[in-house]
Protein backbone atom coordinates (compact mmCIF):
# COMPACT_ATOMS: atom_id res chain seq x y z
CA UNK A 1 0.00 0.00 0.00
CA UNK A 2 1.05 3.68 -0.64
CA UNK A 3 3.01 5.20 1.99
CA UNK A 4 5.12 7.83 -0.14
CA UNK A 5 5.22 11.28 0.86
CA UNK A 6 1.79 13.37 -0.15
CA UNK A 7 3.31 15.88 -1.14
CA UNK A 8 5.77 13.89 -3.58
CA UNK A 9 1.74 13.65 -5.69
CA UNK A 10 1.06 15.24 -8.64
CA UNK A 11 -2.30 16.00 -7.14
CA UNK A 12 -0.67 17.83 -4.12
CA UNK A 13 1.09 19.92 -6.53
CA UNK A 14 -1.82 21.23 -8.52
CA UNK A 15 -4.01 21.92 -5.47
CA UNK A 16 -0.83 24.04 -4.14
CA UNK A 17 -1.40 26.19 -7.55
CA UNK A 18 -5.08 26.15 -7.16
CA UNK A 19 -4.96 27.46 -3.43
CA UNK A 20 -3.06 30.62 -4.86
CA UNK A 21 -6.91 31.82 -6.72
CA UNK A 22 -9.26 30.42 -3.56
CA UNK A 23 -6.86 32.72 -1.23
CA UNK A 24 -8.07 35.51 -2.90
CA UNK A 25 -11.88 34.83 -3.26
CA UNK A 26 -14.63 35.67 -0.69
CA UNK A 27 -17.72 33.06 0.34
CA UNK A 28 -20.21 36.31 -0.23
CA UNK A 29 -19.06 36.89 -3.74
CA UNK A 30 -19.28 32.88 -4.46
CA UNK A 31 -22.86 32.81 -2.98
CA UNK A 32 -23.92 35.80 -5.09
CA UNK A 33 -22.23 34.88 -8.35
CA UNK A 34 -23.72 31.28 -7.72
CA UNK A 35 -27.55 31.15 -7.23
CA UNK A 36 -27.05 26.70 -7.56
CA UNK A 37 -23.89 26.33 -5.26
CA UNK A 38 -26.13 25.82 -2.05
CA UNK A 39 -28.11 23.04 -3.74
CA UNK A 40 -25.08 21.82 -5.25
CA UNK A 41 -22.87 21.55 -2.74
CA UNK A 42 -24.45 19.03 -0.46
CA UNK A 43 -24.30 14.99 0.06
CA UNK A 44 -26.49 12.66 1.70
CA UNK A 45 -26.20 9.73 4.22
CA UNK A 46 -28.27 7.62 5.85
CA UNK A 47 -30.51 10.22 7.84
CA UNK A 48 -28.33 12.96 7.43
CA UNK A 49 -27.09 15.95 5.15
CA UNK A 50 -24.14 17.77 4.39
CA UNK A 51 -24.23 21.39 3.30
CA UNK A 52 -20.61 22.38 2.32
CA UNK A 53 -22.02 25.39 0.54
CA UNK A 54 -20.24 27.51 3.11
CA UNK A 55 -16.68 25.81 2.28
CA UNK A 56 -13.92 27.51 0.59
CA UNK A 57 -13.84 24.85 -2.41
CA UNK A 58 -15.14 24.59 -6.23
CA UNK A 59 -16.01 21.72 -8.61
CA UNK A 60 -12.22 21.95 -9.50
CA UNK A 61 -11.44 21.63 -5.94
CA UNK A 62 -12.92 18.77 -4.97
CA UNK A 63 -11.85 16.94 -8.39
CA UNK A 64 -8.11 17.66 -7.56
CA UNK A 65 -8.75 16.39 -3.87
CA UNK A 66 -10.69 13.09 -5.04
CA UNK A 67 -7.45 12.89 -7.23
CA UNK A 68 -5.03 13.18 -3.86
CA UNK A 69 -7.13 10.26 -2.40
CA UNK A 70 -6.43 8.13 -5.87
CA UNK A 71 -2.91 8.43 -5.97
CA UNK A 72 -2.56 7.97 -2.21
CA UNK A 73 -4.45 4.44 -2.47
CA UNK A 74 -7.52 5.20 -0.59
CA UNK A 75 -9.18 2.45 -2.05
CA UNK A 76 -6.75 -0.08 -0.92
CA UNK A 77 -6.29 1.47 2.29
CA UNK A 78 -10.08 1.14 3.17
CA UNK A 79 -9.92 -2.34 1.80
CA UNK A 80 -7.84 -2.94 4.48
CA UNK A 81 -9.47 -1.53 7.55
CA UNK A 82 -12.97 -3.79 6.40
CA UNK A 83 -10.63 -6.37 5.71
CA UNK A 84 -9.08 -6.53 8.93
CA UNK A 85 -5.71 -6.01 7.81
CA UNK A 86 -3.07 -4.56 10.27
CA UNK A 87 -3.04 -0.78 9.29
CA UNK A 88 -1.28 -0.50 12.56
CA UNK A 89 2.33 -0.91 11.62
CA UNK A 90 4.09 0.04 14.95
CA UNK A 91 1.82 -2.23 17.04
CA UNK A 92 0.91 -5.29 14.60
CA UNK A 93 -2.14 -4.80 14.93
CA UNK A 94 -5.56 -4.39 12.70
CA UNK A 95 -8.06 -1.82 13.87
CA UNK A 96 -11.16 -3.70 14.72
CA UNK A 97 -13.84 -0.85 15.76
CA UNK A 98 -15.58 -1.49 12.58
CA UNK A 99 -15.45 -5.35 12.33
CA UNK A 100 -17.32 -4.89 16.40
CA UNK A 101 -20.48 -3.00 14.78
CA UNK A 102 -20.84 -5.70 12.36
CA UNK A 103 -20.55 -8.79 14.16
CA UNK A 104 -21.97 -7.16 17.64
CA UNK A 105 -22.30 -10.69 19.09
CA UNK A 106 -24.34 -11.30 22.17
CA UNK A 107 -25.85 -8.84 24.37
CA UNK A 108 -23.82 -8.49 27.38
CA UNK A 109 -25.65 -9.94 30.56
CA UNK A 110 -24.75 -8.12 33.79
CA UNK A 111 -26.77 -8.40 36.56
CA UNK A 112 -27.96 -4.86 37.80
CA UNK A 113 -30.92 -5.76 39.65
CA UNK A 114 -29.28 -5.05 43.22
CA UNK A 115 -27.50 -2.48 42.31
CA UNK A 116 -28.45 0.99 43.13
CA UNK A 117 -25.68 2.98 41.56
CA UNK A 118 -22.89 1.80 38.67
CA UNK A 119 -19.82 3.82 38.48
CA UNK A 120 -18.07 3.55 35.43
CA UNK A 121 -13.86 3.69 36.29
CA UNK A 122 -11.80 4.70 33.15
CA UNK A 123 -9.77 7.49 31.59
CA UNK A 124 -9.15 8.54 28.08
CA UNK A 125 -10.87 6.52 25.35
CA UNK A 126 -11.86 4.60 27.85
CA UNK A 127 -14.07 7.33 29.57
CA UNK A 128 -14.97 9.88 26.74
CA UNK A 129 -16.74 7.77 24.28
CA UNK A 130 -19.38 5.65 26.90
CA UNK A 131 -19.83 9.24 28.81
CA UNK A 132 -20.94 10.78 25.78
CA UNK A 133 -23.15 8.05 24.97
CA UNK A 134 -24.77 7.69 28.61
CA UNK A 135 -24.92 11.35 28.99
CA UNK A 136 -26.70 12.00 25.54
CA UNK A 137 -29.19 8.98 25.49
CA UNK A 138 -29.16 7.45 29.62
CA UNK A 139 -32.21 6.63 31.46
CA UNK A 140 -31.88 9.00 34.28
CA UNK A 141 -33.63 6.56 36.40
CA UNK A 142 -30.70 4.64 36.31
CA UNK A 143 -28.01 6.32 38.33
CA UNK A 144 -24.83 5.51 35.96
CA UNK A 145 -21.32 7.51 37.26
CA UNK A 146 -17.88 8.33 35.33
CA UNK A 147 -14.79 8.36 36.65
CA UNK A 148 -11.83 9.42 34.86
CA UNK A 149 -9.44 11.89 37.11
CA UNK A 150 -7.38 10.46 39.15
CA UNK A 151 -8.20 13.62 41.02
CA UNK A 152 -10.05 12.25 44.58
CA UNK A 153 -12.64 15.07 44.04
CA UNK A 154 -14.07 12.90 40.92
CA UNK A 155 -14.09 9.72 42.53
CA UNK A 156 -15.39 11.34 45.96
CA UNK A 157 -18.12 12.84 44.40
CA UNK A 158 -19.04 9.50 41.92
CA UNK A 159 -19.41 7.56 45.26
CA UNK A 160 -20.59 9.77 47.56
CA UNK A 161 -24.06 8.37 49.45
CA UNK A 162 -23.84 4.94 47.84
CA UNK A 163 -24.43 1.91 49.32
CA UNK A 164 -20.66 -0.33 48.82
CA UNK A 165 -23.33 -3.34 48.84
CA UNK A 166 -25.55 -1.95 46.20
CA UNK A 167 -22.85 -0.42 43.33
CA UNK A 168 -21.44 -2.04 40.71
CA UNK A 169 -17.64 -0.32 40.02
CA UNK A 170 -16.54 -1.28 36.01
CA UNK A 171 -12.89 -0.72 35.35
CA UNK A 172 -12.57 -0.32 31.71
CA UNK A 173 -8.66 -0.94 30.83
CA UNK A 174 -7.54 -2.98 27.80
CA UNK A 175 -4.21 -3.50 29.76
CA UNK A 176 -5.78 -3.19 33.00
CA UNK A 177 -2.47 -1.08 33.89
CA UNK A 178 -3.60 2.19 32.83
CA UNK A 179 -2.20 3.87 36.34
CA UNK A 180 -4.89 6.56 36.51
CA UNK A 181 -7.71 3.88 36.22
CA UNK A 182 -6.26 1.23 38.82
CA UNK A 183 -5.34 3.92 41.34
CA UNK A 184 -9.05 5.21 41.37
CA UNK A 185 -10.21 1.38 41.68
CA UNK A 186 -8.03 0.65 44.77
CA UNK A 187 -9.20 3.95 46.23
CA UNK A 188 -12.58 3.04 45.71
CA UNK A 189 -11.91 -0.98 47.26
CA UNK A 190 -10.08 0.82 50.16
CA UNK A 191 -13.67 2.90 50.75
CA UNK A 192 -14.64 -0.52 50.92
CA UNK A 193 -16.60 -1.39 47.41
CA UNK A 194 -15.81 -4.87 46.17
CA UNK A 195 -18.66 -5.54 43.37
CA UNK A 196 -16.21 -5.16 40.47
CA UNK A 197 -16.43 -6.03 36.90
CA UNK A 198 -13.56 -5.61 34.67
CA UNK A 199 -14.01 -4.72 30.76
CA UNK A 200 -9.92 -5.80 29.75
CA UNK A 201 -7.71 -7.90 27.58
CA UNK A 202 -5.86 -8.93 30.40
CA UNK A 203 -8.08 -10.95 32.34
CA UNK A 204 -5.71 -12.44 34.39
CA UNK A 205 -4.37 -9.07 35.91
CA UNK A 206 -8.21 -8.22 36.60
CA UNK A 207 -9.27 -11.54 38.34
CA UNK A 208 -5.66 -10.81 40.16
CA UNK A 209 -6.93 -7.75 41.49
CA UNK A 210 -10.31 -8.82 42.14
CA UNK A 211 -12.69 -8.59 39.92
CA UNK A 212 -15.23 -10.72 40.16
CA UNK A 213 -16.41 -10.72 36.48
CA UNK A 214 -14.14 -10.20 33.51
CA UNK A 215 -15.47 -9.05 30.18
CA UNK A 216 -13.33 -9.57 27.04
CA UNK A 217 -12.55 -6.04 25.13
CA UNK A 218 -10.75 -6.46 21.76
CA UNK A 219 -6.97 -5.93 21.59
CA UNK A 220 -7.21 -4.67 18.00
CA UNK A 221 -9.79 -1.80 19.51
CA UNK A 222 -7.86 1.14 20.61
CA UNK A 223 -9.37 3.75 23.17
CA UNK A 224 -10.90 6.48 21.66
CA UNK A 225 -12.66 3.83 18.88
CA UNK A 226 -14.10 1.52 21.82
CA UNK A 227 -17.23 3.13 22.17
CA UNK A 228 -18.90 0.16 20.60
CA UNK A 229 -17.21 -2.54 22.67
CA UNK A 230 -17.88 -3.61 25.89
CA UNK A 231 -16.49 -0.61 27.08
CA UNK A 232 -19.21 0.79 26.94
CA UNK A 233 -21.19 -1.20 29.62
CA UNK A 234 -22.27 1.04 31.82
CA UNK A 235 -23.68 3.02 28.81
CA UNK A 236 -25.05 0.30 27.57
CA UNK A 237 -27.00 0.07 31.21
CA UNK A 238 -27.64 3.30 31.06
CA UNK A 239 -29.54 3.45 27.55
CA UNK A 240 -30.41 -0.02 27.38
CA UNK A 241 -30.22 -2.53 25.06
CA UNK A 242 -32.61 -1.52 22.47
CA UNK A 243 -30.92 2.15 22.51
CA UNK A 244 -27.65 0.72 22.20
CA UNK A 245 -28.73 -1.95 19.50
CA UNK A 246 -29.75 0.73 17.47
CA UNK A 247 -26.66 2.46 18.02
CA UNK A 248 -24.48 -0.13 16.61
CA UNK A 249 -26.81 0.17 13.11
CA UNK A 250 -26.12 3.90 13.10
CA UNK A 251 -22.64 2.78 12.72
CA UNK A 252 -23.05 0.20 10.36
CA UNK A 253 -25.29 2.37 8.19
CA UNK A 254 -22.47 4.97 7.75
CA UNK A 255 -20.06 1.73 7.16
CA UNK A 256 -22.20 1.24 4.17
CA UNK A 257 -22.07 4.40 2.80
CA UNK A 258 -18.03 4.61 3.28
CA UNK A 259 -17.86 1.79 1.94
CA UNK A 260 -20.37 2.02 -1.65
CA UNK A 261 -20.70 6.29 -2.39
CA UNK A 262 -18.13 7.34 -4.58
CA UNK A 263 -15.74 10.28 -3.04
CA UNK A 264 -17.84 12.85 -4.86
CA UNK A 265 -20.62 12.05 -2.41
CA UNK A 266 -19.40 10.59 0.06
CA UNK A 267 -20.12 12.38 3.28
CA UNK A 268 -17.02 11.49 5.52
CA UNK A 269 -14.88 11.62 2.25
CA UNK A 270 -15.95 14.71 1.65
CA UNK A 271 -15.57 16.30 5.30
CA UNK A 272 -11.87 14.64 5.17
CA UNK A 273 -10.98 16.15 2.07
CA UNK A 274 -12.26 19.63 2.66
CA UNK A 275 -10.51 19.29 5.96
CA UNK A 276 -6.92 18.70 4.57
CA UNK A 277 -8.49 21.93 1.98
CA UNK A 278 -8.36 23.79 4.96
CA UNK A 279 -5.57 23.14 6.38
CA UNK A 280 -3.07 22.07 3.90
CA UNK A 281 -3.58 24.55 1.06
CA UNK A 282 -5.75 27.51 2.96
CA UNK A 283 -3.81 27.31 6.00
CA UNK A 284 -6.26 26.99 8.54
CA UNK A 285 -4.91 25.45 11.80
CA UNK A 286 -8.01 25.14 13.83
CA UNK A 287 -10.99 23.44 13.48
CA UNK A 288 -14.39 24.28 15.78
CA UNK A 289 -17.52 21.25 16.65
CA UNK A 290 -20.18 23.40 17.50
CA UNK A 291 -23.25 20.73 18.03
CA UNK A 292 -26.38 22.90 18.62
CA UNK A 293 -27.89 19.83 21.02
CA UNK A 294 -27.71 19.19 24.60
CA UNK A 295 -27.18 15.85 23.68
CA UNK A 296 -24.14 16.71 22.79
CA UNK A 297 -22.60 18.64 24.45
CA UNK A 298 -19.62 16.31 25.53
CA UNK A 299 -19.16 15.15 21.40
CA UNK A 300 -16.24 18.23 20.86
CA UNK A 301 -14.64 16.24 24.10
CA UNK A 302 -14.65 13.07 22.34
CA UNK A 303 -14.15 14.24 18.97
CA UNK A 304 -10.75 16.00 20.10
CA UNK A 305 -9.68 12.82 21.59
CA UNK A 306 -10.76 10.95 18.12
CA UNK A 307 -8.68 13.50 15.59
CA UNK A 308 -6.06 15.06 17.96
CA UNK A 309 -4.77 11.75 18.88
CA UNK A 310 -5.23 9.68 15.77
CA UNK A 311 -3.79 12.10 13.44
CA UNK A 312 -1.60 14.80 15.87
CA UNK A 313 1.16 13.35 14.02
CA UNK A 314 5.02 14.60 13.21
CA UNK A 315 6.10 11.61 11.71
CA UNK A 316 4.78 9.43 8.55
CA UNK A 317 4.20 5.41 8.11
CA UNK A 318 7.77 5.28 7.24
CA UNK A 319 9.47 7.52 10.08
CA UNK A 320 9.66 10.63 8.29
CA UNK A 321 9.06 13.98 9.45
CA UNK A 322 5.85 14.58 7.85
CA UNK A 323 7.11 18.48 6.65
CA UNK A 324 3.47 19.69 6.19
CA UNK A 325 0.30 20.13 8.69
CA UNK A 326 -1.68 17.16 9.56
CA UNK A 327 -4.70 17.33 11.82
CA UNK A 328 -5.47 21.19 13.56
CA UNK A 329 -6.09 21.77 16.98
CA UNK A 330 -10.45 21.10 17.51
CA UNK A 331 -12.36 23.04 19.84
CA UNK A 332 -15.82 23.29 20.58
CA UNK A 333 -18.69 23.64 23.05
CA UNK A 334 -23.17 23.39 22.94
CA UNK A 335 -23.48 25.70 19.89
CA UNK A 336 -25.62 28.49 21.73
CA UNK A 337 -23.31 28.19 24.42
CA UNK A 338 -20.42 28.89 22.40
CA UNK A 339 -21.96 31.88 20.62
CA UNK A 340 -21.56 33.77 23.95
CA UNK A 341 -18.27 32.31 24.81
CA UNK A 342 -15.47 32.10 22.06
CA UNK A 343 -17.55 32.54 18.97
CA UNK A 344 -16.30 36.80 18.89
CA UNK A 345 -12.74 34.85 18.00
CA UNK A 346 -14.55 32.85 15.52
CA UNK A 347 -16.21 36.01 13.30
CA UNK A 348 -13.33 38.66 14.32
CA UNK A 349 -10.12 37.56 15.49
CA UNK A 350 -7.61 37.79 12.66
CA UNK A 351 -6.75 34.09 12.74
CA UNK A 352 -9.13 32.07 10.68
CA UNK A 353 -11.00 29.08 11.89
CA UNK A 354 -12.83 26.15 9.91
CA UNK A 355 -16.53 25.38 11.91
CA UNK A 356 -18.60 22.13 11.76
CA UNK A 357 -22.01 22.89 12.94
CA UNK A 358 -24.49 20.14 13.83
CA UNK A 359 -28.12 20.38 13.31
CA UNK A 360 -29.98 17.78 15.77
CA UNK A 361 -33.12 19.09 14.41
CA UNK A 362 -34.47 19.62 18.11
CA UNK A 363 -36.30 23.16 17.60
CA UNK A 364 -36.55 26.43 15.18
CA UNK A 365 -34.67 28.04 17.66
CA UNK A 366 -31.68 26.22 17.83
CA UNK A 367 -31.60 25.57 14.08
CA UNK A 368 -31.76 29.45 13.10
CA UNK A 369 -28.78 30.06 15.36
CA UNK A 370 -26.70 27.70 13.71
CA UNK A 371 -27.67 29.03 10.28
CA UNK A 372 -27.21 32.58 11.97
CA UNK A 373 -23.95 31.61 12.64
CA UNK A 374 -22.72 29.60 9.64
CA UNK A 375 -23.96 32.57 7.45
CA UNK A 376 -22.33 35.00 9.52
CA UNK A 377 -19.09 33.27 10.03
CA UNK A 378 -18.98 32.19 6.05
CA UNK A 379 -20.73 36.36 4.34
CA UNK A 380 -19.93 38.63 7.13
CA UNK A 381 -20.63 42.37 6.47
CA UNK A 382 -18.67 42.73 3.58
CA UNK A 383 -21.73 44.65 1.62
CA UNK A 384 -21.82 47.41 4.72
CA UNK A 385 -19.29 50.00 4.53
CA UNK A 386 -21.27 52.25 6.58
CA UNK A 387 -20.49 50.34 9.59
CA UNK A 388 -17.79 51.30 11.95
CA UNK A 389 -14.90 49.22 12.03
CA UNK A 390 -15.48 47.63 15.01
CA UNK A 391 -18.96 46.48 13.87
CA UNK A 392 -17.10 44.60 10.75
CA UNK A 393 -17.47 41.33 10.35
CA UNK A 394 -14.91 40.22 7.73
CA UNK A 395 -16.76 36.74 6.60
CA UNK A 396 -15.23 34.38 4.38
CA UNK A 397 -14.65 31.81 7.17
CA UNK A 398 -15.31 27.94 6.19
CA UNK A 399 -17.80 25.70 7.64
CA UNK A 400 -20.15 23.30 7.00
CA UNK A 401 -23.63 21.97 8.20
CA UNK A 402 -24.76 18.27 9.63
CA UNK A 403 -27.86 17.97 9.25
CA UNK A 404 -29.80 15.72 10.86
CA UNK A 405 -33.56 14.57 10.19
CA UNK A 406 -33.75 14.01 13.48
CA UNK A 407 -31.74 12.47 16.69
CA UNK A 408 -31.82 9.19 17.42
CA UNK A 409 -29.23 6.43 19.08
CA UNK A 410 -29.13 5.67 15.80
CA UNK A 411 -28.05 8.52 14.58
CA UNK A 412 -25.53 9.21 17.73
CA UNK A 413 -23.83 5.89 16.39
CA UNK A 414 -24.01 7.37 12.26
CA UNK A 415 -22.37 11.05 13.84
CA UNK A 416 -19.21 8.54 15.63
CA UNK A 417 -18.86 6.38 12.42
CA UNK A 418 -18.64 9.56 10.12
CA UNK A 419 -15.97 11.08 12.40
CA UNK A 420 -14.28 8.40 12.86
CA UNK A 421 -14.08 7.36 8.93
CA UNK A 422 -13.50 11.16 7.94
CA UNK A 423 -10.17 10.69 10.65
CA UNK A 424 -9.05 7.40 8.79
CA UNK A 425 -9.40 8.62 5.52
CA UNK A 426 -6.94 12.03 6.70
CA UNK A 427 -4.68 9.90 8.16
CA UNK A 428 -4.56 8.14 4.42
CA UNK A 429 -4.26 11.49 3.07
CA UNK A 430 -1.11 12.78 4.95
CA UNK A 431 0.31 8.84 5.27
CA UNK A 432 0.17 8.95 9.26
CA UNK A 433 -0.91 5.74 11.10
CA UNK A 434 -4.05 7.21 13.09
CA UNK A 435 -4.46 3.90 15.53
CA UNK A 436 -1.21 4.27 17.41
CA UNK A 437 -0.81 7.36 19.93
CA UNK A 438 2.79 7.23 21.07
CA UNK A 439 2.81 10.73 22.06
CA UNK A 440 0.71 10.32 24.95
CA UNK A 441 3.51 7.28 26.05
CA UNK A 442 6.40 9.45 27.34
CA UNK A 443 4.07 11.65 29.67
CA UNK A 444 3.10 8.16 31.63
CA UNK A 445 6.64 6.95 31.72
CA UNK A 446 7.91 10.32 33.36
CA UNK A 447 4.55 10.45 35.52
CA UNK A 448 5.88 6.68 36.98
CA UNK A 449 9.61 7.68 37.37
CA UNK A 450 8.45 11.01 39.16
CA UNK A 451 6.54 8.79 41.25
CA UNK A 452 9.32 6.50 41.80
CA UNK A 453 11.42 8.95 43.21
CA UNK A 454 13.24 8.92 39.88
CA UNK A 455 15.59 11.73 38.19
Amino acid sequence: MNTTAPTACPAWQKLEAHAQGWRAAHLAELASGDAARAKNMVAEAPGLRLDYSRQRAGALTLKLLAQLAAERGFEEWRAALFAGGKINATEGRAAGHVALRANPGKEIQVETKKYARIVHLGTGGSDLGPRLLADAFGDRAIDVRFVANVDPVELERALSGADPAATLIVVVSKTFATQETLANAQAARQRGFGNFCAVTSNAEAARKFGASEVISMPDSVGGRYSIWSAASLAAQLAVGAAAFAEFLAGGRDIDEHFLGTPPESNVPVLMALLGAWNVNFLGLQAHAVLPYSHRLRLLPAYLQQLEMESNGKGVDREGRPVGYATCPVLFGAEGTNAQHAFMQQLHQGPQPVAADFIDASVNGMLSANLLAQADALAYGTTGDAALPAHKRHPGNRPSSILKFRAFTPRDLGRLIALYEHKVFTQGVLWNVNSFDQWGVELGKELAAKILKGES
